[in-house]
């Protein structure tokens, strides 16, 4: 009999620990960049965690911690648990962390059960969902779904010109050989990962846990605006090409796109950088990003169409250059079927309404989606806050999303005989 309360208490009390450093690259909050020495330090603690709850780890090659608990059948294809180590600046410490020490839970109880599966249970502590470091994200669980070439890395570098491929061998990895990490479809059953919800919805509805039907689609642009810089003294205004006067009607441009459009579509501007950053010089460059979303492709490419037309107007009237790069994109991602419905007799099972619900967030099992079905546990936070250090989860309600994933992979299970 699994004791959810001390599993839930225990996979709360663990994201916590990987909280303050050296589990973080900052000592002023938490910041966990990928390839870093706090991520180092957190993969190898959660290895430690995995072992104990009697997992083989190993480190592939797009550095994913990898725990796995055999099946019935030592060659037994695997259903992959997992979620991201990595985190964004000033964060939470639940977003990531909560679904893999879940999934380490899981392993435990049936290991403390005795219990082995027609399928393998592999926990995944994915190392890049946020992208915090570098321009584009989810390259290990898009290494690990076979999307992701070495050519893809090319040219893309951290703050302060670290490239992709340095960062890896930095690890000890060979760039070359990220498609090593790819896994065969015929090695995986499936990928559920559970997450806290990162909105209010599942609280407003008094739900600890909701199931997810799909992850909204993504754009990411990396944006230049290129103008004059020149003395703020003896710069006329009427002769002025200023880059961030620009780039701040480009900003207001983006919010008043989304908020125009009577549908699903968000569209974000999170980093801004003034160029050269002095105070007595008229800005001659603005870097900034762009993130537009939507419940579905077509809307998400319409709202970006929209935006970047907008951009080259204000360029024009302005007298300055803007240039957009596309850095990702990542299509909408439906959940499987007949792993939602397994995963609502699981959440049913736990005496709770089974809920449905949209991820507005991206997430890795919208990568995964790629190589096998994918299901999503959505488990309730305080007022919806993430990204935040107010970020919370509770104990009860992780011990509820163990007995709801242990549920599911039961029932997942007879499905496949025994």
């Amino acid at each position: 009999m699994v004791d959810l309360q001390a599993a839930g208490q225990r996979a709360i009390a663990r994201c916590d620990a990987l909280g303050v450093a050296p589990y973080s690259d900052s000592h002023t909050g938490l910041y966990r960049a990928w390839l870093t020495p706090a991520h180092r330090a957190a993969q190898d603690k959660v290895a430690q965690w995995m072992g104990q709850a009697g997992m083989a780890t190993r480190i592939d090659a797009a550095s994913n911690l990898v725990g796995r608990y055999q099946g019935n059948m030592p060659d037994a294809p695997a259903l992959l648990i997992g979620s991201h180590l990595d985190s964004v600046r000033d964060a939470g410490r639940y977003d990531g962390p909560l679904g893999i020490m879940l999934g380490i839970e899981c392993v435990a109880a049936l290991q403390a059960s005795g219990t082995r599966l027609p399928f393998a249970i592999e926990v995944i502590a994915f190392g890049d969902e946020e992208g915090s470091r570098f321009p584009a994200s989810m390259f290990t669980s898009r290494a690990m779904a076979g999307t992701l070439s070495a050519e893809a890395l090319d040219g893309i570098v951290d703050a302060a010109g670290v490239s992709v491929a340095e960062a890896l061998r930095g690890w000890q990895l060979d760039p070359a050989r990220i498609a090593e990490a790819a896994r065969r479809p015929e090695q995986v059953i499936g990928y559920l990962e559970a997450h806290i919800e990162q909105g209010p919805v599942l609280e407003a509805e008094g739900l600890a846990l909701g199931v997810v039907t799909g992850i909204a689609a993504q754009l990411r642009f990396e944006v230049t605006v290129t103008g004059r810089a020149g003395h703020a003294g003896t710069s006329p205004m009427p002769l002025r090409a200023d880059a961030l006067a620009a780039a701040a009607e480009c900003v207001l441009a983006v919010e008043a796109i989304a908020r125009a459009d009577d549908s699903d579509l968000v569209a974000t501007v999170g980093r801004l950088q003034v160029l050269p950053g002095a105070t007595n010089v008229v800005p001659g460059q603005v870097p900034f990003s762009l993130d537009v979303r939507a419940g579905d492709d077509a809307t998400r490419d319409a709202g970006a169409a929209q935006i970047l037309g907008r951009f080259q107007a204000i360029a024009a009237a302005r007298g300055v250059q803007v240039q957009a790069i596309q850095v990702q994109d990542l299509p909408a991602s439906p959940c499987d079927v007949h792993f939602i419905a397994l995963l609502e007799q699981a959440v049913a099972a736990q005496d709770i309404a089974p809920y449905r619900l949209v991820s507005g967030a991206g997430h890795d099992a919208m990568v995964m989606r790629a190589l096998c079905p994918t299901a999503m546990l959505f488990v309730r936070c305080d007022g919806g806050i993430s990204h935040n250090p107010a970020e919370r989860a509770h104990a009860a309600d992780a011990g509820v999303a163990v007995a709801a994933m242990l549920d599911f992979i039961e029932r997942l299970g007879a499905t496949r005989g025994t």
